[in-house]
C-alpha cells in the first residue's frame, strides 16, 4: 500500500503511523534544515499549507528547470469537482460503509475519544455525517452510466455527462471528453443549485464542530495532555483543509454554472477516460494565469528567488525582447521588484556534436510507415536510441510493430506505458545498456539525463503541437494564439533535443519524422547545429549516426 497526503488530510500524531511515516519525517526534517531539495509541486503545496497553518516558510528559493514552474503551479492551484473527488471525501468522512471497501475509519472513529463529553461537538459531528450522505456512494460511476443517479451530487454529475454527450460528435473517442459549460442545460443549472445547497448543509456543521474543538482547547488549556491537544489541533486543521475549504471552492464553482465566470479562471466539463473507459466525471477549474497565485503564495513572501532553465527564453517570439515570455511563464512579471536577467551561452559545440534531420517522405498519420521508420533508424544506429511520441496510443502501436524485428537484430527495446516498470527504472536500464532502445512520451522527453554512448539517437514522431483543449484555447486568447502555440511547441522541441548532448564528448543525431515542421520553429534548436531539411527516408541507412 502507498501512503500519501494529497489534500492536507493527515491527522498527524493521532495516526499510529505518524512517527514512522516517511512523508511526515521528511516534512519535519525540512523545517529544521538549512537547505531543502524538493520538486516544484511539493514546494508550492507546502507553501500553501504553511500559510494556512502559520508554519515558518523558506525565505529563499532556487527553482531549477524553471520552464516547468507554470505547469506545476497550474496543477497545484487548480480544482476538480468530480465524482471521484466527492466519493473520496465521503469515504474520508464516513469511512468504509461496506466490508468490501476495506477497513477505512471515518471521522467519527478518529475523533470520538476527543468529544466524549462534548455535547455540542457530538451534535455537530452527527449533523455533518448525516449531511455527507449526499455525496456519491459506492457504485456511483456505474449508476451514471445507466442514467440512474442517487442524490444531489450524482444527479449533478449525471447532468454533466448528459450535456457532454449532447455536445460531442464522437462518443467512441478513447480520449477524455470535454465541453464548455455555457450555455448550460436547464438540468445542469437545477442540479448545480441543489448540490450547492446540500454542500452548505455540510459546511455549517464543520464550522460548528471545529468551533467546539477550539472551545475545548481554550477552556481546558491547563488540564489537556499534550497528545490530546495535538490531536485536537490536527482534527481542526485536517477538517478545515480537507473538507471545509474544498466544499467552499466547490460551491464557488457551482455558482458559475448559472453566472458567467470571472476572467481569472477557466471552467469546463469533462469525462475523464483511460483507453476509452470512463473513470471520472466532473467540472474543472484552472487559473487562466496560474503564476498569479504562485506569486502571491510563494514569491511575494520570499526574500530572494532564483529561476534557472536552459529553455526558458523563447527566442522565436521576438529576438529583441525574448525575456517577455520567460517572465510570463515564471510569474516574475507580477513582482514589483527589479529583476536580474542572466543569459549564459551553452558550453557545447553543437555543430560538431550533433546533426538534425527532418524526414519529408514518412506519412506521420500512417502508423505502419512511422513504425518502419523507427525500426530502420534504431537498427541503423545499432540502438542507443530514444523514441519520443506525442500520444500513448501511437507509442503502443509502434512498439507492437518493431519489438520482434529489433529482437531479431539483437537489439533490446523498452517502452513506457507497455513495460510494467516506472519511467525512472526504464531510464536506468536504458542508461546501463549501451545498445538498447527506449520508447517514451513527455516524462522521457523532459529532464532525462543520459550522458555517453547510451543515447546517440533521438527520434520524434511529429511536431509536438499542444492539444487543442478548452484550457489551451483559453490561454491562446490570453497570450496570443500563435505566440502561445509556438512557445509551447518550441519549448518541447528544445527539451527533446536537449536530452541528446549532456557532456562535451557526447555526439548524436536528432530525427523528426514530420514534413510539416514549419521553418519558424527551427530556432528551437541551437544556432550552430547542422539541420538537414527534406531528407528522404531512403538515405537513412547511409547516414553516419556516429556524427
Amino acid at each position: 500500500t502507498g501512503l500519501a497526503d494529497r489534500r492536507g488530510e493527515c491527522i498527524y500524531s493521532a495516526c499510529s503511523h505518524y512517527h514512522k511515516c516517511f512523508i511526515e519525517k521528511s516534512i519535519r526534517n525540512s523545517r529544521r534544515a538549512e537547505i531543502v531539495i524538493a520538486n516544484h509541486a511539493l514546494v508550492l503545496i507546502q507553501s500553501v499549507l504553511a500559510e494556512e497553518t502559520d508554519i515558518h516558510q523558506p525565505t529563499r528559493y532556487i527553482f531549477d528547470e524553471g520552464h516547468h514552474l507554470f505547469e506545476a503551479a497550474d496543477t497545484v492551484f487548480s480544482t476538480y469537482l468530480s465524482g471521484a473527488e466527492a466519493y473520496d471525501l465521503r469515504r474520508w468522512l464516513l469511512g468504509a460503509e461496506t466490508r468490501n471497501l476495506g477497513r477505512s475509519r471515518g471521522l467519527k472513529k478518529r475523533v470520538e475519544d476527543l468529544i466524549t463529553e462534548n455535547q455540542e461537538g457530538n451534535k455537530a459531528l452527527n449533523q455533518l455525517l448525516s449531511a455527507a450522505q449526499i455525496l456519491p456512494r459506492d457504485g456511483w460511476l456505474n449508476r451514471l452510466k445507466d442514467n440512474q443517479p442517487i442524490g444531489p451530487s450524482e444527479s449533478f454529475f449525471s447532468a454533466i455527462k448528459q450535456q457532454l454527450e449532447a455536445r460531442t460528435e464522437n462518443l467512441n473517442n478513447i480520449y477524455s471528453l470535454e465541453a464548455n459549460i455555457y450555455p448550460p442545460t436547464k438540468s445542469l443549472i437545477e442540479t448545480a443549485e441543489i448540490f450547492s445547497k446540500s454542500l452548505e448543509k455540510m459546511a455549517i456543521p464543520i464550522q460548528l464542530f471545529c468551533s467546539s474543538l477550539k472551545t475545548m482547547l481554550d477552556e481546558k488549556a491547563e488540564t489537556l495532555e499534550t497528545p490530546i491537544r495535538l490531536k485536537i489541533e490536527a482534527a481542526i486543521r485536517s477538517l478545515t483543509q480537507r473538507a471545509y475549504l474544498t466544499i467552499k471552492t466547490w460551491q464557488s464553482m457551482l455558482k458559475t454554472v448559472k453566472e458567467v465566470q470571472t476572467d481569472e479562471f477557466i471552467d469546463w466539463l469533462e469525462v475523464e477516460r483511460v483507453q476509452g473507459h470512463d473513470i471520472d466525471i466532473g467540472m474543472k477549474r484552472h487559473w487562466l494565469d496560474p503564476t498569479i497565485p504562485l506569486n502571491e503564495k510563494v514569491f511575494s513572501r520570499a526574500h530572494g528567488v532564483v529561476i534557472t532553465s536552459a529553455t526558458l527564453k523563447d527566442v522565436g517570439t521576438n529576438p529583441d525582447n525574448d525575456w517577455v515570455i520567460a517572465k510570463k511563464r515564471t510569474g516574475v512579471n507580477h513582482m514589483p521588484t527589479n529583476l536580474a536577467q542572466v543569459d549564459v551561452e551553452s558550453p557545447f559545440d553543437y555543430g560538431e556534436q550533433t546533426h538534425i534531420l527532418i524526414i519529408n517522405d514518412v506519412n506521420k498519420n500512417d502508423v505502419d510507415q512511422v513504425a518502419s521508420a523507427y525500426r530502420e533508424l534504431f537498427i541503423a544506429s545499432n540502438g542507443g536510441a530514444l523514441g519520443l511520441f506525442t500520444a500513448i496510443q501511437r507509442l503502443r502501436a509502434v512498439h507492437k510493430r518493431i519489438l520482434h524485428p529489433l529482437d531479431r537484430s539483437g537489439l533490446k527495446l523498452y517502452s513506457q506505458h507497455v513495460d510494467g516498470l516506472s519511467v525512472a527504472t526504464l531510464i536506468d536500464i536504458f542508461r546501463m545498456e549501451e545498445n538498447s532502445s527506449l520508447l517514451g512520451t513527455n516524462a522521457a522527453r523532459d529532464g532525462v539525463d543520459i550522458p555517453g554512448k547510451s543515447l546517440r539517437l533521438i527520434v520524434f514522431d511529429k511536431v509536438p503541437w499542444p492539444r487543442p483543449s478548452i484550457l489551451t484555447k483559453a490561454r491562446q486568447k490570453s497570450f496570443g494564439r500563435n505566440v502561445y502555440t509556438d512557445m509551447l511547441t518550441r519549448m518541447n522541441l528544445t527539451q527533446a533535443f536537449g536530452r541528446l548532448i549532456r557532456t562535451a564528448s557526447d555526439k548524436g543525431v536528432f530525427v523528426l519524422l514530420d514534413s510539416g515542421m514549419p521553418s519558424r520553429l527551427l530556432d528551437a534548436f541551437p544556432k550552430d547545429a547542422t539541420i538537414t531539411l527534406a531528407v528522404g527516408f531512403s538515405t537513412i541507412n547511409s547516414f553516419p549516426f556516429s556524427v
